[in-house]
């Protein structure tokens, strides 16, 4: 007596395994390439935000953020280095565009992006501060103000944070890559045997 709903499970070599399998894989690919920020998210994103609200505040005299990004008059009047100019380049871009980008799309990527820029920018901001608190004798400008200050501040503490979200693995990821690693290991297995 057969019935009529016979076992239909895909077995290893079916070819409605290998469609699993590949559905399997690209799944396991899409999941390694994200990140799970977690109630970090708020925290990046209120980062952002301050990083945004320190291009309208003062970074040397009369100097606002926006002004040394655009390099106009008044950033010309205030002497304003290349350290300056490069950091505000490095917060505009990096911490503020690709953070946003890495927050909306939760790409593993992008966020590692964001946290390298962002790290560059530490470097730059230290140097901006710097650079206005040696000026030579005989210049009449102002040394660092409260934007660069802040802003410097803010994208250290988004570096620290972005680190933390890049380098956290998920435990679905961290499974994904042990179930790789059998499988290649297995893989190689069989093909030793295979040789000989």
């Amino acid at each position: 007596m057969t019935s009529q709903h016979e076992n239909t499970t895909p077995q290893p070599g079916d070819d409605a395994f290998e469609g699993y399998r590949k559905d399997l894989d690209d799944a396991e690919r899409k999941v390694a390439g994200e990140i799970d920020p977690g109630a970090r998210a708020m925290v990046v994103a209120v980062a952002v935000l301050v990083l945004v609200g320190t291009l309208a505040l003062p970074h040397a005299g009369v100097a606002n953020g926006w002004d040394v990004l655009a390099y106009n008059q008044d950033a010309e009047s205030e002497r304003i280095a290349l350290f300056s100019r490069l950091f505000v380049w490095f917060v505009v871009i990096f911490g503020i565009g690709f953070s946003m980008l890495a927050l909306v799309t939760r790409r593993w990527s992008l966020a590692w992006v964001a946290l390298a820029g962002s790290a560059v920018a530490s470097a730059l901001g230290m140097m901006a501060v710097w650079s206005r608190q040696t000026i030579p004798a005989g210049f009449n400008v102002a040394g660092p103000s409260i934007g660069l200050i802040i802003g410097w501040f803010a994208v250290v503490f988004l570096t620290f944070h972005w680190l933390k979200v890049v380098w956290t693995r998920t435990n679905i990821q961290l499974a994904a890559e042990e179930q790789r690693r059998i499988a290649a290991a297995e893989a190689e297995k069989h093909q030793e045997w295979n040789v000989g």
